[in-house]
């Protein structure tokens, strides 16, 4: 039976340890499980020798004794602020405090700080000043550039200024946390100035400023000029969307931030590895009798790739988990899916078969080496890359030997799936099948009920800002899913996902979607305001009211009102807000619209 990593003193004592090696700091509750960024650095590092501790959610309002009590580690603390960037978790859109923290133990809001990469560096640089602080995680990699704060509504410097940390390591960390931690250990200090995927601050940089190197403008130039700042985004934004990248530079101070490039994607054996450790899948027994949202949510899931090529506006997953697909082998999803069986909840349903973008499991660059120095930020649109393999086969075949795995009655698909490539008519016959075979199994066979798709608006002008087909795409999907119902005997439903108050969207255009979703039959419920999170193009637009790819101004809703007044619509059939709504539409002079919206 796997244990887990210790997180006391005592726990330490009984594997015999009177020293570790690395002592990981989370803001999130330590849930061993593979989708838990701590769970799996933890893991990884233990599998290479290293003696690993984790301590999650810290007290930070106290004498620090948490930040102590383990002693100092012989290589390095490890911060991350969890599995989502602290102020996304904390906020809404409104900047109203979430209804829960879905990463703490019974959803308290009391369990890390904001910002708890910054905070929880400092606290271990005030009681331990020469022990390496190694940040990781989503809130580091997001900030590891000049960056739009929305919560504070300003631009604010690279983390590791703020934080006062030593080293950055970006994206999805296994591989680097290794290689650091290695470094470290032999004592091969000036490798750690050329690691991949890592950033640090210096004076001069290393080497010297070389024509191969991305130099940004500086911090203080960003604050002075918005459109440095756009332009700084769109050298970031290519850059990483590139396999053979280059090392980008920026000025903050007297100082340089130098960000080595990534390492190249794992291979599906890397990465079987990584989801074949010793997890137990569990919440730590510290947290016996309570109940932790998120994990509550994929305790019965599976993640069977890793990347995402669909490059949404306003996401960070391509920023952080790069566009390149990684997927398991169908050995290594299956091994995993008899270990969940196993488990004595288990009831015979997994919720998720799925990734970043559940129907991109197999698919990628036909020829890789023309993907080696791609900027391209997406490979659907504005028209699918021809040099992407759309064949879904494989994800077909997957779902069908999932289904027969004793114990496992029914699979299902929670993540997301991009219904527009599932309509790409591949030039390539076989892919071109593989669509509609993958369709038809997707609607009939791995729906609990309600398909979760995400059309994200109905204006073609604010979709192409977010990098999102047209909506007729999903028109299409809609009529593609209804008639399979029909065909099976099913009553499922299609619950699609809106955005109000993105970048380019007007109270127009909102007034369009209400109608144009009214058409269809839906009284919308999975809906949200644009929220600027940092490092993405949106944001930039959203802070700066410039397009990075074309320079010219973008109109943003920015006001209190003027969000309200898109959001409004959304709820056109409440009675309480039809008064509002027809002030409104003769306001921007559509009295025309009533009409459509109210008849």
């Amino acid at each position: 039976m796997p244990q887990w990593l210790p997180t006391t003193k005592k726990e330490c004592e009984r594997l015999g340890w009177d020293q570790l090696d690395i002592i990981l700091f989370s803001g999130d509750a330590y849930v061993d499980h593979p989708s838990f960024g701590t769970a799996v650095i933890g893991r990884v590092l233990e599998a290479h020798g290293y003696k690993v501790a984790v301590i999650p959610q810290p007290n930070w309002q106290d004498d620090l004794r948490d930040f102590r009590k383990l002693g100092r580690p012989r290589l390095f603390f490890g911060v991350s602020a969890g599995a989502m960037d602290s102020m996304v978790n904390r906020y809404t859109a409104g900047k109203r405090l979430r209804s829960e923290d879905a990463y703490t133990p019974d959803g308290r809001h009391t369990g890390r700080p904001e910002y708890p990469t910054i905070v929880y560096t400092k606290a271990l640089k005030k009681l331990f000043p020469d022990v390496p602080v190694v940040l990781g995680g989503i809130e580091a990699s997001l900030r590891r550039f000049t960056h739009y704060d929305y919560w504070q509504d300003k631009l604010l410097p690279n983390i590791l200024e703020m934080s006062g940390a030593d080293y950055l390591t970006y994206g999805m960390g296994e591989k680097v946390t290794v290689d650091l931690a290695d470094a470290i250990s032999q004592g091969r200090i000036l490798d750690l100035l050329t690691l991949p995927q890592t950033a640090f601050l210096c004076r001069d940089v290393p080497g010297g400023i070389t024509a191969q190197d991305k130099v940004l403008a500086p911090h203080e130039q960003c604050l002075a000029d918005k459109r440095a700042q756009t332009a700084n985004f769109r050298i970031i934004e290519e850059e990483s969307n590139m396999i053979e990248a280059h090392r980008i530079i920026q000025k903050t101070g007297n100082r340089y931030i130098v960000v080595n490039p990534p390492y190249p994607p794992l291979t599906t054996q890397e990465l079987d590895a990584i989801y074949d450790l010793p997890y137990t899948r569990l919440p730590h027994p510290r947290y016996n009798g309570k109940r932790i949202p998120a994990y509550e949510m994929i305790r019965h899931s599976v993640t069977i790739h890793r990347g995402c090529y669909g490059g949404c506006s306003f996401c960070t997953i391509s920023a952080h988990q790069g566009k390149q697909i990684v997927s398991r082998s169908k050995e290594s999803v299956l091994k995993e899916l008899r270990k969940i069986t196993q488990m004595e909840d288990f009831k015979g349903y997994v919720s998720d078969l799925g990734g970043p973008s559940a129907n991109m499991y197999g698919t990628g660059g036909r020829d890789k080496n023309k993907c080696l120095h791609c900027k391209r930020p997406t490979c659907l649109t504005p028209k699918v890359c021809p040099n992407l393999n759309t064949d879904l086969t494989a994800l077909t075949d997957l779902y069908r030997a999932a289904d027969k795995v004793p114990g496992i009655k029914k699979t299902c698909i929670g993540s997301g799936i991009r219904y527009d490539l599932l309509q790409y008519r591949d030039p390539d016959t076989k892919a071109d099948r593989s669509h509609l075979d993958y369709t038809r199994e997707l609607i009939s066979r791995h729906v609990s009920g309600r398909l979760k798709v995400a059309p994200e608006h109905t204006s073609d002008s604010v979709l192409e800002l977010m990098r999102k087909p047209s909506f007729t795409h999903f028109e299409q999907f809609k009529k593609t899913f209804d008639k399979v119902n029909q065909e099976c005997g099913l009553r499922q439903q299609l619950i699609p996902y809106f955005i109000s108050s993105h970048p380019g969207c007007t109270e127009e255009d909102m007034a369009l979607l209400a109608i144009i979703t009214k058409r269809l039959n839906f009284k919308l419920e999975q809906i949200q305001d644009f929220t600027p999170t940092p490092m993405t193009l949106s944001t930039e637009i959203f802070y700066t009211g410039i397009n990075p790819y074309t320079m010219q101004p973008v109109y943003t809703a920015r006001t209190d009102r003027e969000k309200q007044t898109q959001r409004q619509f959304f709820f056109w059939y409440d009675p309480s807000q039809r008064s509002r709504i027809i002030a409104e539409l003769r306001r921007i002079g559509r009295p025309d619209l009533i009409p459509a919206l109210f008849k």
